[in-house]
């Protein structure tokens, strides 16, 4: 079924509204009850997957064994979480490699059920990435500590360490004894259980990790909702150029070369901070994801930030629009392996105070630090002037708090 854009504006005030439905993201309420994850007598409320690491109970003390030749053992938490904060401390054999998984999964389809998931790494190497985060049996590294100092010192050789780690909406934290050490922003996964890791090993003696005062504060979870509703353009407008319509659950498009103009779908309402997803894809021509933008009477349409998408390297990068131009811009010779030409492609943009991250297909396409830019506007998808254009947007969702 097709249906053509009710050009139908809101009003001043419920513009206002979508801002209320976003203060959710921005101050989670931190004051749940702190609840013990391990009754000190059993592993009740625990499972094991993957390799075949001893695990038992000393002294209520949760104790992992390394067993040679067997893969990644996993103790995991029968329940999964979402959003919390998590605080355990550990000691670990000097010569052993371990982690805490949270927000993990073990799926039949998934690699015959191998533990994946984000992995905060307890790392007793000269390297020293304790604290920082792995996500794995998916795409490695994800929020390494080559660049903080601090945290790689915090960690202590033969002590016992303490670990918070903190995962809100697609924010994850982790400080090592009091020292910040991880800050990422990645929504792959919001929910999972969590689980102690025992590294595989192929040396003859066994090592082990000491687990004890592990607790949690359960804070809820955050959700998506959709911000395009698969049937109709409610919520949005159009400035000419091209042509916007609904076919079968998806926003297309096209727009003729002779069409000098920029054509765009604009939300009605303005976001400030806020991750919002979106599947893309281009058959023809230069698109882009704006937010953070202002309409403007020129015949570009809009002032703002956009994430490049097109047919080339680009796509991924960041260009603001009647500012700056190109903010992040990949090198010419930059293969993007993480874009699928001609298929459907997955976007997040997360936008929160003045950091900007950009993923594609699950990889980190560009990310703004400080950035002084803007820090609220509108969403608007683009269709280039000056060129034949065909792309195609679907599932446009907003991360909310339930």
């Amino acid at each position: 079924m097709r249906k053509n854009l009710n050009n139908k504006r809101m009003t001043i005030q419920s513009k206002w509204v979508w801002l209320a439905y976003l203060l959710p993201m921005c101050s989670t309420a931190i004051g749940a009850d702190w609840v013990s994850m391990f009754n000190g007598e059993d592993f009740t409320g625990w499972v094991q997957r993957g390799g075949k690491a001893k695990y038992h109970i000393e002294d209520k003390m949760i104790v992992g064994t390394t067993v040679k030749g067997t893969p990644n053992a996993f103790l995991c938490s029968a329940r999964d979480y979402s959003d919390f904060i998590l605080e355990l401390e550990y000691k670990v054999d000097p010569q052993m490699n371990s982690g805490i998984q949270i927000r993990s999964e073990s799926k039949p389809a998934y690699h015959n059920g191998v533990v994946h998931g984000y992995q905060v790494e307890i790392d007793t190497s000269q390297r020293a990435w304790s604290g920082g985060i792995y996500d794995e049996s998916r795409r490695g590294w994800v929020n390494d500590l080559s660049n903080n100092e601090a945290a790689r010192n915090a960690f202590k050789q033969n002590e016992w360490n303490h670990y918070r780690i903190q995962a809100i909406g697609d924010s994850i934290k982790t400080w090592v004894n009091g020292v910040p050490a991880a800050d990422l922003r990645d929504a792959q996964t919001l929910t999972g259980f969590i689980a102690l890791q025992v590294h595989g090993t192929n040396m003859d003696k066994p090592m082990e990790i000491h687990w004890r005062n592990i607790r949690i504060q359960d804070l809820g979870k955050h959700s998506w909702k959709p911000l395009f509703d698969g049937q109709t353009l409610d919520g949005w407008h159009a400035i000419p150029g091209g042509k916007w319509e609904v076919l079968d659950g998806v926003v297309r498009g096209i727009s003729e070369k002779s069409e000098k103009r920029h054509g765009l779908l604009v939300t009605d309402g303005i976001f400030k901070d806020f991750t919002v997803r979106a599947q893309f894809k281009v058959t023809k021509g230069d698109s882009g994801f704006y937010f953070r933008v202002d309409e403007s009477k020129n015949q570009v349409g809009v002032h703002g930030f956009q994430v490049e998408i097109d047919t080339s390297y680009e796509t991924g990068g960041l260009y603001e629009t009647g500012g700056r131009g190109w903010v992040v811009q990949h090198a010419a010779d930059k293969k993007t392996p993480w874009y699928r030409k001609d298929k459907w492609n997955d976007l997040v943009v997360s936008a929160h105070g003045r950091r900007t991250t950009v993923r594609v297909n699950g990889h980190k396409s560009a990310e703004l630090m400080d950035d002084p830019g803007r820090t609220s506007g509108q969403i608007a998808l683009q269709l280039h002037g000056g060129q034949d254009m065909l792309v195609e947007y679907r599932q446009i969702e907003i991360l909310t708090k339930d």
